[in-house]
């Protein structure tokens, strides 16, 4: 490290500890949709468990809650961000060129992305990737060209699904479930059909193949969804042939609603994400600014209060609310204690 890099780094985090515990005594957190109930859950529990106020909670999305997370060190800053993924390269550099140099990362548990409808609604019981990669792509290979996805039932992506229109509401691209369903829904169902390697055969490079798996058709049929799932929840409320992408917490908490279908032949289930069974699932996390340990009251109270048995354990509340526990919990409550960052 730089001596001016390390010279602002002081300096940010001295005029930190000079003001902030005047200027702001709650803890915040912004972030993650997903992890959104979870950490309310907890802020809540927190706020009535210990003399600190009780956290200020803000949703937006992983990428904004990152985002924001990486404007610097200081009392203007949020503390914590949740985030449905871990935190990308190019997002540690962006918080290292403001300062937080210094990053704890905490995982919480897995979460299952499923694919839910109208609980009377047609017969959507089995999904694969390819199925969704069919019905949803932009633009497929088709005579050593792309051309337009010519699907607009599901039938037509597989006669083995139902003969009704395509009505798919999924997250909007700013969630971390949107990257997720990405990878291992679009990307994996490009590869088992064979798309990719058309793709590559027609002479597109790898990145070019990958986006063109990946990239949505924008004709109405498919539906990004910017807020959280009760606004996905609403829109098959409204559309009985519909079908959304929902974290398992939030289904699970909907079942006089919706029904759930499997992917690939597997149901999602706590069982089946924490032992990896089930094919579309991640982890999720919140980070700590290690600079604000110490300087914010409550801070470290929160997160250790967060990951602790009681709380995150297989018998606290966010497993009731639908966490799958993380079986490594014992490690990650070691490292918060012991305040261990990225790279150590």
């Amino acid at each position: 490290m730089s001596l001016v890099k390390l010279t602002a780094s002081s300096l940010a985090i001295a005029a930190l500890s000079a003001s902030a515990a005047a200027a702001r005594d709650n803890v915040q957190v912004a972030g993650s949709s997903t992890v959104l109930p979870y950490a309310s859950i907890v802020a809540e529990a927190f706020g009535e468990n210990f003399d600190f106020p009780t956290p200020v909670v803000e949703s937006g999305g992983s990428s904004s809650g990152l985002k924001r997370f990486c404007e610097g060190v200081g009392e203007t800053t949020i503390d914590i961000a949740n985030a449905s993924r871990g935190i990308k390269d190019k997002e540690i550099k962006a918080c290292a060129e403001n300062g937080v140099t210094d990053i704890i990362e905490v995982r919480i548990g897995y979460d299952g992305i499923v694919f839910a409808s109208q609980i009377d609604g047609p017969a959507f019981t089995a999904f694969t990737p390819s199925d969704w990669y069919k019905a949803l792509a932009a633009e497929v290979p088709m005579d050593g060209k792309m051309v337009a996805n010519p699907a607009t039932t599901w039938a037509d992506a597989n006669p083995e699904l139902p003969a009704v229109g395509i009505a798919a509401f999924i997250p909007g691209t700013k969630h971390g479930t949107r990257e997720v369903f990405e990878e291992k829904v679009l990307i994996q169902g490009c590869k088992d059909t064979g798309a990719l390697e058309a793709m590559l055969a027609q002479g597109m490079d790898e990145d070019a193949a990958e986006g063109a798996c990946k990239a949505v058709r924008t004709d109405g049929l498919s539906v990004d969804i910017d807020s959280d799932y009760t606004e996905t929840l609403a829109r098959i409320d409204a559309n009985p042939d519909g079908i959304g992408v929902f974290g398992l917490a939030f289904y699970e908490n909907n079942t006089d609603k919706l029904k759930v279908a499997t992917m690939g032949g597997v149901a999602p289930s706590t069982e089946t994400i924490a032992s990896g069974e089930y094919p579309v699932s991640r982890p999720l996390y919140f980070y700590i600014k290690k600079a604000h340990m110490g300087v914010i009251p409550g801070l470290k109270d929160y997160a250790e209060f967060f990951v602790s048995d009681e709380i995150a354990g297989p018998d606290g509340p966010l497993a009731a609310y639908g966490l799958v526990s993380d079986p490594d919990l014992a490690a990650t409550q070691q490292k918060v204690a012991n305040e261990v960052t990225m790279g150590n």
